[in-house]
């Protein structure tokens, strides 16, 4: 278990990141093909990603030197997650190219004590580490290693980019309602299964040993990840700015990124979206863009809610809707195709 301590200075600064973080989404890409946990959210990714890594001439590659750097419930180094991935995939490279060589020898020697050291019979069993590895904290080891996350990247997160997205904006989306009717701790309180808010800690199921981190006004990054699975991960050193990286809720998903923009632009159905549509479903869709639940759609449009829930359905078969559990309720959102049907009937 894992207990975040919070202050009232440290609830003011909790943050949801906005986009998804390209170096935790590789760190938990990498877990999934460890492990068969989770495999049926990630059945189509994981033979994809697969199929692309030996095409490009990456499998080995990715088995050799990643998996190692990245073993399932356990340590890995914290210099491959730096918080400057924030601003994006080169952003977060540069970081790891500029990290101090004796951070990065400190991490890779603590994962080599972690790898030896004795694992529960069920827990599975770390690869060795490569030789590779010892070169990382030089200048030539850590091109090597960011030209690889790179390609790796390229191969196996970029093509899934759109539907990462959706799936962290209807987290996004579900978040911010919380936090609008609860404020802080109501958002904290939402997080799903493994997290348990006990003012003022946050109490989060931990894959590796109890531990207590004390926030000390520094606030907590929130991250989503697509592709994390279970239990959050935080980082392991107490010194550095505290991030929580947890998983969404799955869902067998085709969609593409859901926005909330349109809300704000003020778009309602014009003529063109209602003849195409219906009247029900024309505003179904325009609800959605600020993120609704079935009985708001409901009350919006003044149709029942077991009739908004049916035009929801229709909507998100199509592809313009994607529907996120919202405590006791779901919340509705749009996908790229639904924005862009909205965005070109709105009126000119």
């Amino acid at each position: 278990m894992l207990r975040i301590h919070f202050t009232e200075v440290d609830l003011a600064r909790t943050t949801l990141a906005v986009d998804p973080d390209p170096l935790w989404e590789i760190a938990a890409s990498l877990h999934r093909l460890q492990t068969r946990r989770g495999r049926w959210a990630f059945a189509q990714w994981h033979h994809e990603a697969r199929h692309t890594l030996r095409e490009r001439g990456l499998e080995r590659a990715v088995r050799a030197l990643l998996v190692p750097l990245y073993p399932t419930g356990g340590y890995f180094p914290d210099f491959l997650t730096p918080e400057q991935a924030a601003d994006g995939l080169e952003g977060g490279l540069s970081a790891i190219l500029d990290e101090h060589p004796g951070r990065i020898t400190a991490e890779i020697r603590r994962l080599a004590r972690t790898a030896e050291s004795p694992r529960s019979p069920r827990a599975p069993r770390p690869s060795r580490l490569s030789p590779w590895t010892a070169q990382l904290p030089c200048a030539q080891g850590r091109q090597e290693l960011v030209g690889l996350l790179r390609a790796y990247h390229s191969a196996a997160i970029a093509p899934h980019g759109e539907r990462m997205r959706a799936r962290i904006e209807a987290e996004r989306a579900t978040c911010s309602r919380a936090l609008m009717t609860g404020g802080v701790e109501g958002m904290l309180a939402g997080l799903g299964p493994t997290m348990r808010w006990e003012n003022p800690v946050l109490h989060v199921t931990y894959p590796v040993a109890d531990r207590d981190l004390h926030l000390n006004g520094r606030g907590l990054r929130l991250v989503p990840s697509y592709f994390s699975w279970g239990t959050p991960v935080s980082l392991a050193d107490p010194g550095l700015r505290p991030v929580l990286c947890y998983p969404v809720l799955k869902e067998p998903a085709r969609t593409a990124p859901s926005t909330t923009a349109l809300a704000a632009q003020g778009c309602a159905p014009g003529k063109s979206l209602t003849a195409l549509l219906g009247p029900a479903r024309a505003g179904v869709l325009s609800t959605a863009a600020g993120g609704a639940t079935t009985g708001e759609i409901a009350r919006v449009i003044g149709v029942s809610a077991s009739s908004a829930s049916r035009h929801a359905t229709v909507l998100r078969d199509a592809g313009l809707i994607t529907t996120s559990r919202n405590g006791a309720s779901v919340l509705h959102t749009l996908t790229p195709a639904g924005a862009s049907v909205l965005r070109a009937a709105a009126p000119r």
